[in-house]
């Protein structure tokens, strides 16, 4: 399973992007692939994740993993297809969207293409508090690279190293107090946690 690509951002239409990356052009079709207009002609990371059916292997490509997971989590509702999915993405703030699933709020749901009151209410059905760790583990990668690469970095290897979300979100105020190469920030981390 592929994480992200990156590579130049060769080419955009009105169903995707190409990034080419050692000699090959990586077809992938977007959200929004006009967001990424600014970037064209330049290296670009793009979050990934391939779709494959017996008539196709397609790549779907967002510029957050929060953008990602929340596609993800859409193609496991009943009757949400890659094609809804990616509209409700293009049409919506992940945060807005999961705000809308918690508080039950049909009318908000259904102003995306192809999503009628039956789907809303299986969206709902399906991910209603189901969202919240989703939530508050990208809020905190967002906020991270938002302000410092570094620490971004640091906060993926505390997950990778096994660490939740909860504990990685208690040590980040401070974290943030510091400026330190992503290894220190994890050296921090650690100390941090084996000392709370």
């Amino acid at each position: 399973m592929f994480d992200y690509i990156s590579g130049l951002l060769s080419y955009l239409s009105g169903n995707g992007i190409v990034i080419e990356q050692s000699g090959i052009g990586y077809k992938i079709v977007c959200a929004n692939p006009f967001s990424y207009q600014p970037l064209m002609n330049q290296d670009t990371k793009v979050y990934i994740y391939q779709y494959v059916r017996e008539d196709a292997m397609i790549l779907y490509g967002f510029k957050t993993r929060e953008e990602r997971e929340l596609f993800v989590r859409l193609l496991t509702v009943s009757g949400i297809g890659p094609k809804n999915a990616l509209a409700v993405l293009a049409s919506g703030d992940p945060d807005e969207i999961i705000q809308a699933i918690e508080a039950e709020d049909n009318r908000y749901l259904t102003r995306f293409p192809g999503i009628g009151k039956k789907t809303a209410g299986q969206i709902i059905l399906d991910l209603k508090g189901k969202l919240a760790d989703f939530s508050v583990s990208n809020n905190v990668n967002t906020d991270a690279h938002a302000e410092n690469t570094a620490l971004s970095e640091a906060l993926d290897a505390l997950e990778m190293l096994g660490y939740s979300e909860r504990e990685i979100h208690r040590v980040i105020p401070e974290l943030k107090k510091q400026e330190l190469t992503a290894e220190n920030y994890v050296k921090e981390a650690l100390r941090l946690l084996t000392n709370t």
